[in-house]
């Protein structure tokens, strides 16, 4: 068996795992017990492929350093296969070792390349050409294991503070439409639960549900590249997809805090959801008093659920707060939170809350009060063959869909006290 019948193979297997998952997927269900057993054998046969694949490929490459031709190389008898559980298959890659390698595919795939025009046969696999408007050649669609890695990129813990925290949940549609629930356990509206005599009848109480739609957005990344960059293949392949993750990872994170809601999410801070806690009389311009503080806390809806955002411009002046009792509010416990914890609950310092003294300098965020979604293997990840052909200029486009707005349309009334409370408490401006 040579590596082109291996990885054929190998991209069939992967093909399969992957149309299996996303039936799943559509009809909104786990696998069943016979896809689950057939996914573990696609898993076993996929490793021992992989694992065939490699060996071939540093064979070959063994034979071309020495000078010898490199010949297909049969695969040995495999090794039995740890593997990991958890760890994600290997989606359909085209037959590219890496993005690189097919950009430079693409790079030779214009006809108006002249002399250096090579039509790769990997390129023309049925369904790689993807047609768009304006760009009558077609562009071509990255393969589903690149298009893959910058999602993992964009929305993996500890890329972004806020990304973490609201961590977007996976959907097949463009729309969401949920049941919002603003009711609250000692309201009136909603579920009651009563008190009876014996014998007494029992008065039965309705649900409160408003229908409610979240839209998925556009967000997009549309990058040139010149062609003398795009020599450096590798290079540039992996600058491209990681600057294209964290510019599109930090506009959507950016959206969930400050978004206006018109085709983007709304953010918390535009929400009606929000509560500024105004700052106290003849407060100091850039301050932050331990009074701030404790009268966010008390606005906060479940506060053993919330955290900190604040701004890095904020830590010189917490760090000497105190209460009455001269106990600092603030201490470094850098164990349970990178940032330290405020009044018992983590901080986390992010470069999306506004510098010390502006609204937005300091937020309790209970991130439950917060629906977000993404589309689900939604990522459109296309390279044209010739769109900016003339000047010598590549081009790349990555889009995303995302959405979101918080739980509440507005605070809720508490329990006892005349103060209302919501997921979302920020310190007004101190200016």
């Amino acid at each position: 068996m040579n590596l082109a019948v291996l990885k054929a193979e190998a991209r069939a297997v992967a093909q399969r795992q992957q149309t299996r998952l996303q039936a799943a997927i559509d009809e909104q269900r786990d696998l069943t017990a016979e896809e689950e057993t057939a996914d573990a054998d696609d898993k076993a046969q996929l490793a021992r492929l992989t694992a065939q694949i490699q060996r071939a490929e540093q064979a070959m490459t063994a034979a071309a350093a020495v000078g010898a031709t490199p010949v297909a190389t049969p695969p040995a008898t495999a090794p039995p296969t740890i593997i990991i559980p958890g760890a994600r298959a290997r989606l359909d890659d085209g037959g590219f070792g890496h993005l690189a390698e097919f950009a430079q595919a693409v790079r030779l795939a214009n006809p108006a390349a002249g002399g250096s025009f090579r039509m790769d046969d990997r390129l023309a696999a049925p369904g790689n050409v993807h047609m768009e408007q304006g760009d009558a050649a077609g562009s071509y669609l990255v393969p589903a294991e690149f298009r893959q890695q910058i999602v993992n990129l964009v929305f993996d813990d500890g890329n972004d503070p806020v990304m973490d925290l609201i961590d977007p949940d996976p959907t097949s549609s463009n729309r969401v439409v949920g049941l919002g629930d603003e009711t609250t356990p000692w309201g009136n509206s909603g579920i009651v639960a009563a008190w009876r005599s014996e014998g007494e009848q029992m008065l039965p109480s309705r649900m409160a549900l408003t229908p409610r739609e979240t839209k998925l957005n556009e967000l997009y990344a549309f990058v040139l590249a010149t062609e003398e960059l795009l020599e450096d293949a590798p290079r540039v392949g992996t600058l491209l997809t990681n600057h294209a993750a964290a510019a599109i990872r930090w506009k959507a994170a950016d959206a969930f805090m400050y978004g206006d809601g018109i085709e983007k999410p709304l953010g918390w801070m535009q929400s009606p959801a929000m509560i500024a806690v105004a700052k106290d009389a003849n407060q100091t311009a850039a301050t932050v008093t331990a009074s701030n503080l404790a009268r966010m806390f008390a606005r906060m809806l479940m506060p053993t659920q919330a955290s900190w955002l604040l701004n890095s411009d904020v830590l010189p002046t917490i760090m000497d707060l105190k209460n009455n009792a001269g106990l600092p509010l603030w201490y470094g416990n850098y164990q349970e939170a990178p940032g330290g914890m405020l009044l018992g609950r983590p901080v986390i310092f992010n470069e999306h809350s506004r510098s010390v003294g502006q609204y937005g300098d300091i937020q309790f965020v209970n991130p439950n009060g917060y629906e977000a979604f993404r589309k689900q293997n939604g990522v459109s990840f296309a390279d044209s063959i010739h769109l900016y052909f003339d000047y010598n200029i590549r081009a790349f486009r990555w889009v995303f869909r995302i959405g979101g707005q918080p739980v509440l349309s507005k605070p809720v009334t508490p329990a006892n006290g005349g103060n209302t409370k919501s997921h979302f408490v920020a310190l007004a401006e101190r200016a």
